[in-house]
């Protein structure tokens, strides 16, 4: 699932190289990018405007900011980024890769959008996030952000003691379905083809979660368009205000394929994404990843975090290019940047 911001205000992509390009305007992203700019780093932030909480309408579980709209905390990051000399671009990624380095071996990349224009860095941030793949059940995803929410913390307080229904996805709906049953009374497991052992349906009977094994055939709405429950394949309709999904997660990395990104896989085929050391460290020199691409479970505290020390790593190596570089130059080995 990714929903489309409306577009905002743009900056124009700079000429020349700038010292880190950053691929991803959301949390991490732009947070990596104040890091940057803070420490004069000339930075641009490339968004292409779909946040994975757009649908959402307000941000939770990250103190001071609780309850704030997404738009409002992105918004006040690009001002911040930008009060500090960043550029943020409202575009597409369509190809980035490894350059030619530069006289003195210092890494360089091109970052090429969807109008065509590039423009060329030292080093890349991937902060693209991720995407959700919901199940292919009718009319699940037109609920999605809404109706149909996938973090118990993210949501949870706002759908306490409704009426909830899990759909099971896999093993890990199990543990969803504990967790839930922290918020309402009533909670309904729909295994939907998934195994349930016997001892884990003992469990759900100790906390009054009821099985429901008939695969569930599609959603049903209210007159007002809200959802009211599902209908199972043999025409029966479960009233539910609320289905809880653990939805499969996959690191965007649309148009990153030149970077050769190394990837992980979650166990029970739960998500994929980038593979990262210390700091968002990859495989690749000169590519650090952050955020919901390469911590597929990070909520938006933990995703700017990420960003920041990433950033903050990115401006301490390219510290170390420049004392390499001057030092040459001063040596009469190499031109000066």
């Amino acid at each position: 699932m990714a929903v489309t911001t409306s577009p905002y205000a743009s900056d124009a992509l700079p000429g020349g190289t700038v010292d880190a390009v950053v691929i991803g305007g959301g949390a991490a992203g732009l947070n990596g990018a104040l890091m940057l700019a803070r420490s004069r780093r000339s930075v641009v932030v490339i968004d292409s405007g779909s946040p994975r909480n757009a649908p959402a309408e307000a941000m939770h579980g990250f103190i001071v900011l609780d309850g704030t709209p997404p738009p409002e905390i992105l918004q006040r990051g690009r001002e911040q980024v930008r009060q500090y000399g960043g550029r943020v671009v409202f575009g597409e990624v369509t190809s980035a890769e490894p350059a030619a380095p530069s006289t003195d071996g210092d890494l360089r990349f091109t970052i090429t959008l969807a109008d065509g224009l590039s423009v060329r860095a030292r080093r890349v941030l991937v902060a693209t996030g991720l995407k959700d793949v919901l199940p292919e059940v009718p009319g699940l995803a037109e609920h999605w952000g809404h109706g149909v929410v996938h973090c118990p913390y993210c949501h949870g307080w706002e759908v306490r003691d409704q009426p909830i229904g899990i759909l099971a996805t896999g093993p890990a709906s199990i543990g969803h379905a504990f967790m839930f049953r922290q918020l309402t009374e009533d909670l309904t497991y729909f295994s939907h083809g998934t195994h349930l052992d016997e001892a884990t349906r003992a469990r759900f009977a100790a906390r009054n979660i009821r099985i429901v094994d008939t695969p569930v055939q599609g959603v049903v709405n209210n007159e007002d368009g809200t959802l009211a429950g599902v209908r199972l394949t043999d025409g029966q309709v479960v009233a539910r205000r609320v289905l809880a999904v653990a939805t499969r997660m996959e690191a965007r990395a649309e148009g990153l394929d030149g970077l050769k990104l190394p990837m992980q896989d979650l166990p029970d085929n739960m998500g994929r994404g980038i593979a990262t050391g210390m700091a968002g460290t990859t495989e690749v020199p000169g590519v650090w990843a952050a955020g919901n691409a390469t911590d597929l479970a990070a909520q938006v505290g933990a995703s700017a975090a990420a960003g920041a020390l990433a950033g903050a790593h990115i401006n301490s190596v390219l510290a170390t290019a420049d004392t390499d570089a001057a030092l040459a130059a001063a040596q009469g080995d190499t031109p000066a940047l």
